[in-house]
């Protein structure tokens, strides 16, 4: 009780409050100190008050990641590596995450707020995940990370719908090819709702939502930030907020 009583008071101040820059004040002095320092060693290196640029948070004995994001995007990137597919689709991942596996994979990148780039091997596209502009069984490799979760809840600025994730599921079901690929995350642990952040689903659940494709693999980011190759679905059962990597392909109609 305790831990969810803090965790809700989390949720609802830090949307309001950063402490970030509480924090940077206390750094202050040594931004100042390390300056002053600086001027006396630099050798005609000019360094005025106006062109200070205080960075002060970043002083950290280990490079901080998220590792949801950090995982899954590997995860991909070597099942793409293996598959070669002639045109993987996106629906709304990680824009770093796709302009890295554009240059080796040709990716179309679908987007509900379109990304306004030009990058040789990527193609940007505007649309919804409810309504993928692509006819039935055409795309023979397809992905959709940390996305499903959010659609339906407006956080985006897209429409409420609380079946927004199951329409979401239906219609990448629709437009995969018979034999293609699906490769999918979702927060999976304790199954609710967390308006208007996003949803957590229960493995079974995720996989009701595909009728139609087979699970081939399940890779997990436990809630220690730990990622699990290849493990068996049943071990995301108790988690409260991990992150479940599928591997579906669509049975050959």
């Amino acid at each position: 009780m305790a831990l969810s009583l803090r965790q809700f008071i989390r949720q609802w101040v830090l949307p309001f409050v950063d402490p970030r820059p509480i924090a940077a004040l206390a750094l202050l002095p040594q931004f100042v100190c390390d300056l002053k320092h600086f001027r006396r060693s630099a050798q005609g290196q000019s360094v005025h008050w106006r062109d200070t640029f205080p960075c002060l948070l970043d002083r950290v004995t280990k490079t901080p990641f998220d590792p949801h994001y950090f995982y899954q995007g590997a995860w991909l990137a070597r099942r793409l590596s293996a598959r070669k597919p002639s045109l993987h689709v996106d629906v709304g991942s990680s824009v770093a995450m796709v302009s890295v596996l554009s240059a080796t994979v040709p990716i179309a990148f679908l987007d509900y707020r379109p990304l306004p780039v030009h990058l040789p091997g990527l193609q940007c596209i505007g649309g919804t995940a409810t309504q993928l502009p692509f006819a039935s069984g055409v795309v023979p490799s397809l992905s959709c990370l940390h996305v499903i979760e959010h659609i339906g809840l407006g956080r985006y600025g897209d429409p409420l719908d609380p079946q927004g994730s199951r329409r979401a599921a239906a219609e990448l079901v629709r437009v995969l090819q018979p034999g293609g690929w699906l490769f999918l995350s979702a927060p999976v642990g304790r199954e609710r709702v967390c308006f208007n952040a996003h949803r957590v689903f229960g493995v079974d659940t995720v996989r009701g939502l595909f009728q139609g494709l087979e699970l081939k693999s399940f890779s997990l980011v436990d809630d220690a930030g730990q990622f699990h190759e290849e493990v068996s679905p049943d071990a995301a059962d108790p988690l409260d907020y991990g992150c479940g990597c599928f591997e579906f392909v669509k049975t050959r109609e």
